[in-house]
């Protein structure tokens, strides 16, 4: 009776070395991902929900991209790119969420503290204004929960240029 357990288990431990190598395995990435291109729009100068005292500073000084905010994300995140020929030290932005028919669900304004060399490209995060967790960005993935989409606007309302250094 010993013999026939032994040779169980040596035929047992010969397949599964032979066999195991050779299973199919698991993907655990996915492939050919894609990120969305979708571009930040700007508040227009003339916008009527503007407060009266916006300072006058060139839009072009900064520009966003790459904004990401799934409906579980506790923070905003998207890049902020310096076009100026100065160092920056910190960004004021007005940031305005909409629904995708244009109503407007928020706005708030936001300092950025953030050191970027003149045309340098970084990627930023503020904490959200989705405290909820019922919002996503519409160019991001969908949720498996129920959450509603929202597109995003910005104007530059100001920003740091050090002195020295």
């Amino acid at each position: 009776m010993n013999m026939i357990k032994q040779y169980l288990l040596i035929c047992i431990t010969l397949i599964t070395i032979v066999c195991v190598p050779t299973m199919a395995r698991t993907r655990t990435t996915q492939a050919h991902l894609r990120t969305a291109e979708v571009p930040i729009d700007m508040i227009a100068i003339d916008d009527a929900l503007l407060p009266d005292s916006l300072p006058a500073i060139d839009p072009n000084a900064i520009s966003l991209k790459g904004y990401s905010k799934r409906a579980s994300d506790a923070k905003e995140s998207f890049l902020v790119t310096n076009n100026t020929d100065h160092r920056i030290s910190a960004i004021r932005l007005l940031l305005r969420y909409t629904t995708l028919d244009g109503q407007m669900i928020n706005q708030r304004a936001v300092t950025i503290p953030v050191s970027l060399m003149p045309h340098e490209t970084r990627m930023v995060a503020v904490k959200t204004f989705d405290i909820q967790r019922m919002f996503y960005y519409f160019g991001g993935p969908k949720p498996r929960k129920k959450a509603t989409p929202f597109k995003v606007a910005f104007r530059l309302t100001g920003y740091d240029i050090p002195v020295g250094n």
